[in-house]
């Protein structure tokens, strides 16, 4: 399932209290990644792909909810996999970060962490995707602009450098998640995108993103006067 970019971001909030918000995002040269791929909640992100097995996704979420740390949980979930050598699985939380990807993946393939994040990807062109996806990410980590935008901007550098290598496979999908830890959930509903089948996937869902907050922004304003 190609590459994608797992974040964690502090933040503190209207109110001074400190508060957490994640990321997910991914894209892939098949229809669909949306439906299988990233996950994301208040208590933090989490990516499955390689030979997919979308139940490491919903039942890691679930495991954080729960309590448990982002390793503990996903290394107990692949322990049990009996797929395990062609998985990748990583994810943050509030403290932690966690990456695998199995020995069987395909070529190339591998994945990075850093402080706040992780990136994963397989059959891509070479190292270079990851690494510029980290490095997007990086250069502008809590930045002004809102989460959504940047992890777009990240799957973009990640393209750029050369993407999944299946190039006569055209129809492609990505899709984005951004959640956080506040009570009164501020991040609006265009948070949660997806672009399901385009050959221009990554440019779709900017496009996208911007429709939607433009959107949301419209009705913001249209309703703001109503008791």
């Amino acid at each position: 399932m190609t590459f994608s970019i797992c974040v964690r971001e502090r933040y503190t909030d209207d109110d001074g209290d400190d508060q957490i918000r994640y990321g997910v995002a991914v894209t892939t040269r098949l229809p669909g990644v949306g439906t299988l791929c990233p996950f994301a909640s208040a208590d933090g992100a989490v990516a499955t792909q390689s030979l997919v097995n979308v139940e490491l996704g919903r039942k890691g979420i679930a495991y954080l909810a729960d309590g448990l740390a982002v390793d503990d949980a996903l290394e107990a979930l692949l322990n049990a996999d009996e797929g395990k050598s062609q998985r990748q699985l990583h994810g943050v939380d509030a403290e932690g970060t966690f990456a695998f990807s199995g020995e069987a993946c395909n070529d190339w393939y591998g994945h990075v962490v850093g402080e706040n994040y992780t990136v994963a990807g397989n059959l891509l062109t070479g190292e270079d995707v990851i690494e510029d996806t980290a490095a997007a990410y990086e250069s502008d980590a809590h930045g002004d602009a809102p989460l959504a935008e940047r992890l777009i901007a990240a799957l973009a550098a990640g393209h750029d450098a050369g993407g999944d290598k299946r190039t006569d496979l055209q129809i492609q999908s990505a899709a984005l998640q951004v959640t956080n830890t506040e009570t009164a959930d501020d991040d609006p509903y265009y948070n949660d995108l997806r672009v399901d089948a385009s050959e221009t996937p990554i440019a779709d869902l900017r496009e996208t993103y911007e429709t939607a907050k433009e959107g949301y922004e419209a009705v913001v304003a249209k309703y703001a006067d109503d008791p």
